[in-house]
């Protein structure tokens, strides 16, 4: 068993954080990673707080173990869920999309420990005066929102300019990947498409079976032009957002094609108007598995690799 900084900061068996995906991470996937080992999260993105109490409440009923809640910063009321997490005794929080700074003070005196998501070395390093606990270097590899920054190439350099711990994220779905993040300094891993294919993961069948489909080359990025980019698995739908910002579109118009996607693809499983957001690791996944053998497998190749 490898245990690291972060498994003592987050009191947990892995050093591994399942990631924070809107509308897929709940409390049924949260709660089976925790009591897998890992810590499992559940995204408050723009829910309702009504709806992420509830969540909190039926993950804290699942599980004795630790787990943690994803703020993004920019939803209109990340200020309620910033209180929220306090309130009802969340022990870790997961930032992206800006600063908690304003928080910091507040969570710390709860006794939170926060973990912000960066895409870069200049953010670490503001997260770490700013009193982070530890940092999720994540590459453009992942889904969903993204950075400039592959993997490879941002974990040291964050590693190298903070003294926190650093979680690698981005491309990681088996032990070689945890092993490489690893040999590049981090101290745990993020993982987020390879949860995906689980069986506690309560996303639509249609987006399982996309996901199991995907080869290396199913992948498409949308946003890019309006500054936004967002990866996921290559539909028509994403060729026609990528169409759309080619020819310049009005902004208001290509917000109105997006407003919903995220939903429309967890949910309804809608082909024609979804986002599917995924990871480039996608085509590595092929079999759904309960999430306890998927944590198992990915430590014990790790283990083994990094044993060499």
């Amino acid at each position: 068993m490898i245990e690291t900084r972060i498994t003592k900061l987050l009191g947990c068996k892995y050093p591994m954080i399942q990631g924070g995906m809107a509308w897929v991470a709940e409390s049924t996937l949260a709660a089976a990673v925790s009591n897998a080992g890992g810590m499992g999260l559940i995204a408050g993105g723009s829910a309702p707080i009504d709806y992420l109490r509830e969540q909190i409440r039926i993950c804290k009923s699942k599980t004795d173990k630790p787990f943690g809640v994803n703020i993004m910063l920019i939803s209109p009321n990340a200020d309620d869920l910033a209180q929220l997490v306090i309130d009802e005794g969340v022990p870790i929080v997961t930032t992206g999309a800006g600063n908690p700074g304003k928080y910091m003070d507040a969570w710390k005196a709860a006794g939170i420990k926060v973990i912000p998501v960066v895409p870069s070395v200049a953010l670490a390093k503001r997260m770490e005066r700013a009193g982070a606990d530890a940092l999720v270097a994540e590459g453009m590899e992942s889904g969903g929102h993204i950075g400039m920054n592959t993997t490879m190439c941002l974990v040291p350099q964050v590693v190298d300019a903070v003294d926190i711990p650093v979680i690698g994220a981005g491309g990681i779905a088996d032990g070689r990947g945890i092993a490489a993040a690893f040999m590049l300094g981090a101290e745990g891993v993020q993982v987020g498409t390879r949860f995906l294919a689980t069986d506690e993961c309560q996303i639509h069948p249609k987006y399982k079976k996309l996901v199991l489909k995907a080869k290396d080359t199913d992948n498409q990025i949308t946003g890019f032009y309006s500054g936004s980019p967002c990866r996921g698995i290559k539909t028509k739908y994403t060729k026609k957002l990528q169409t759309m910002e080619k020819q310049a579109c009005p902004p208001e118009d290509f917000e109105a094609m997006t407003v919903g996607s995220l939903r429309k693809a967890v949910v309804d499983g809608n082909v024609d108007e979804g986002s599917f957001l995924c990871g480039l690791i996608a085509g590595m996944v092929h079999e759904v598995k309960p999430c306890k053998d998927v944590i198992e497998e990915m430590w014990q190749q790790a283990e083994v690799l990094l044993q060499k």
